[in-house]
């Protein structure tokens, strides 16, 4: 029997989104995953994501994001959130996905609006989250990063309050306007997560109850410091590690951002395997920028530390 769901309140803080670790035949590396989770709980992360943008979940299978939250699970051992992405075009879809993995011990779902081509209307937005939730019965959190289907503040809320199922949202696309109207009108029971990489200290300086980023499953250890320093008031030092993470993500930042992501990740002695095609692997530019740059924010023990 599937564990009750975490509180809402409990979804805060860090809360990295797992790369997938792909074999040379593009298998899942199930051994990596599993000393990824252990590395990201050993730099004190407040939740876990998996099969999102980040752990490449628009080509995992159905039976593979089903084993990929399962073994996460098993590792997690509901000591944190755990919460699967999404990423599909339609009600129908979504469900069934759901369904797939209510058994496993999850704590929220992260559902990315329908994505191929058209907008969907305010109404029938609604109305696919309105539909998974009574499917399913799980918490879910709006991924609000698809630019041409952008779900505006006023229809979160909305969504939100017609669906209480809905618990929150994850603002990404760069809009940190956008993110700080919905801190300001979200109620006590609402989470808004930030997801924008580049602005990890000011997501959480106006109000953010925590993060999910790509920039997370890169540099886990430095952005646990960040949540701890805004969390202390610690602004003038917070600033500082800001500055400095903005270097590395500037390195990191490209349309292979996943594959330099992992790259970034493994000098953290955690392996990441490959990247499935046609995603390109990061090229030795990319790695020799990162390098460049890593020890602004990690030193020599945090490299080494997973070795």
């Amino acid at each position: 029997m599937a564990r009750k769901p975490c509180a809402p309140a409990a979804i805060r803080g860090i809360i990295p989104p797992l790369v997938t670790p792909f074999a040379d035949d593009e298998t899942i590396d199930e051994a990596a995953l599993r000393l990824q989770v252990r590395h990201m709980m050993s730099c004190g992360v407040h939740g876990i994501v998996v099969g999102g943008s980040a752990g490449e979940g628009f080509t995992l299978t159905l039976d593979e994001l089903r084993r990929i939250v399962a073994v996460t699970a098993e590792e997690v051992n509901g000591s944190l959130p755990l919460i699967p992405g999404i990423i599909v075009n339609s009600t129908r879809e979504a469900v069934l996905r759901a369904k797939a993995l209510a058994d496993l011990g999850v704590d929220a779902l992260q559902i990315t609006p329908p994505h191929y081509i058209f907008r969907t209307d305010d109404d029938a937005m609604l109305q696919h989250f309105r539909d998974i939730h009574a499917e399913v019965g799980l918490p879910i959190l709006i991924y609000n990063v698809v630019p041409w289907n952008y779900l505006s503040p006023a229809l979160l809320l909305r969504i939100m309050r017609e669906v209480p199922g809905v618990i929150g949202v994850k603002q990404s696309a760069g809009d940190l306007k956008l993110l700080s109207e919905l801190v300001t009108a979200a109620r006590a029971d609402e989470r808004i997560l930030g997801a924008i990489d580049a602005l990890v200290y000011p997501c959480l300086a106006v109000g953010a109850h925590g993060m999910i980023s790509q920039i997370l499953a890169a540099l886990p250890r430095p952005c646990v410091r960040m949540w701890d320093l805004v969390e202390q008031g610690n602004h003038r030092e917070a600033l500082d590690l800001h500055k400095r993470m903005l270097q590395v993500w500037n390195a990191i930042s490209s349309d292979n951002r996943v594959a330099v992501t992992k790259y970034t990740l493994s000098l953290q002695g955690v392996p990441t395997g490959r990247t499935r095609r046609p995603l390109t692997p990061a090229s030795e530019r990319q790695k020799a920028a990162v390098r460049a740059v890593i020890k602004l924010v990690l030193n020599d023990d945090e490299l080494a530390a997973a070795a």
